[in-house]
């Protein structure tokens, strides 16, 4: 694949510091946050403060104005189909081609900035919904009438957009050439097709609720911004409160883990230890025999390599939930509790990996907005604009990828304990509760911090 989907971290040998200094600093943070919160946070505070400050009524009217909403839909529906035409008719290098760029990068990494920053923006951008809306304001104005025909299942929840969003995962990670612009325009078309039939079936807010993937993944990371919504108005509130009003239907862990677990197989499919200690050696044989069997061979073998690390992300916070029941003899099910702790990690997982590389990335759309498809345009005078590659130097992404994995770790662990005082009476039944989850997030943090520094 021409477009490197990495860390953008060249190596962090040359840190003035051991790196094993960073795992035990960043652990040693975790354990003073923990005993800091133990000692001076006595009750709930976080779910009064995403209640949060109305906006005025003026601005308020103009963000959610049906002018807004179908200018936004408008110009999102217009890129989604240049994206897709320049995908399917376009060049065939991806380095050519605006659709894999865009795709992975404005895409697939701008979505979670905005999400955070100004909240879930993907229900007036996406292209998807803007369509659906376009198609039932029609149906109206011609006099007619459409009711979905099945009601969604409660037990399905989230577990449709998590299945989907594994999908665009492993094409993403597992697929052997996912830059190759006609396999984009391929999956932008089944993709399509999925999200528009299940509407159709279930009901346009049901299935963006639930199934549609990138609607979940903007909603749940939402919660964490400045910016949401209370009893029907917009709000100014505390980062991250938002968290406390998280609503853990069926799938929800299954759609974090996903989150999680697919940046860190991107992170861990670059280790020496599966590229070339495993995935090097198992194949060998198979490419020497057939070139294009090794192609499908490998990308299975990733998919089960991408679908454990997802398991494996599910399991061990399910089994310190379960570790931290019985340490307090809590008789019912600790999981759904405290799962939005798990939102700012997945958060943090996707800045520590992809910052750099989102930075870097984007100062090549300069020469695709003058030549869309590769087909030697210069509509604009940019198409010879040249990327600092360098932007950013190693020891500014690892710090910040330190930071990253902490802050989102720390954020966790506070959302952990508001949960814990809430649920648990006494202080020290609270923190011995929270044993477990301490544990986790050391474990996630380290394991995080070792991906990024091989």
């Amino acid at each position: 694949m021409a477009l490197p989907l990495a860390h953008g971290l060249g190596g962090v040998k040359d840190l003035p510091v051991p790196g094993w200094l960073f795992y035990y600093g960043a652990a040693l943070v975790l354990i003073l946050s923990f005993v800091a919160l133990w000692a001076l946070w006595k009750r709930p505070v976080l779910a009064e403060k995403s209640h949060g400050r109305p906006l005025p009524e003026g601005l308020e009217r103009v963000l959610r104005s049906r002018a807004l909403r179908m200018l936004a839909g408008a110009v999102s529906f217009a890129l989604f189909v240049l994206v897709w035409i320049a995908a399917a008719i376009g060049d065939t290098s991806p380095e050519e081609n605006l659709a894999p760029r865009f795709v992975f990068v404005v895409f697939w990494l701008g979505l979670p900035a905005l999400s955070v920053l100004i909240g879930n923006v993907w229900t007036v951008l996406s292209p998807w919904r803007a369509a659906a809306d376009a198609a039932a304001w029609i149906w109206e104005r011609a006099g007619l009438r459409w009711d979905a025909p099945f009601a969604y299942p409660d037990r399905f929840g989230r577990w449709p957009g998590a299945v989907l969003l594994f999908a665009f995962a492993a094409l993403e990670l597992a697929y052997w050439d996912p830059g190759d612009p006609r396999a984009l325009a391929l999956a932008i078309f089944l993709y399509s097709a999925i999200t528009w039939l299940a509407m159709l079936a279930y009901g346009r807010d049901e299935w963006t609720e639930n199934g549609e993937a990138f609607a979940v993944y903007s909603g749940l990371l939402a919660h964490i911004a400045p910016f949401g919504e209370h009893h029907g108005r917009l709000v100014v509130r505390w980062p991250f409160t938002g968290l406390t009003g998280l609503d853990p239907r069926p799938g929800t862990l299954a759609f974090v883990a996903v989150m999680l677990g697919s940046v860190a197989f991107d992170g861990f499919s670059q280790t020496e230890y599966w590229a070339v200690d495993f995935r090097a050696r198992l194949m060998r044989p198979v490419i020497q025999r057939s070139p294009d069997l090794a192609d499908v061979l490998g990308a299975l073998l990733a998919a089960a390599g991408l679908a454990l690390m997802i398991v494996l992300v599910a399991l061990a916070y399910i089994a310190a939930m379960r570790i931290a029941a019985r340490a307090v003899r809590y008789d019912g099910d600790l999981t759904d509790a405290f799962l939005a702790s798990l939102v700012p990690i997945a958060l943090a997982y996707v800045v520590a990996h992809y910052f750099s590389f989102f930075v870097r990335e984007l100062q090549y759309l300069a020469p695709f907005a003058s030549d869309p498809f590769g087909f030697g345009w210069d509509l604009f005078g940019t198409a010879d604009v040249t990327p600092r590659i360098t932007v950013l130097q190693p020891k500014t992404i690892w710090y910040a990828q330190v930071a990253a994995l902490v802050i989102g770790h720390v954020a966790g662990l506070v959302l952990a304990h508001d949960k814990a005082v809430e649920l648990f009476e006494s202080p020290r039944k609270a923190a011995i509760s929270q044993y477990a989850m301490l544990a986790l997030m050391v474990v996630y943090t380290i394991a995080g911090l070792w991906l990024l520094s091989r």
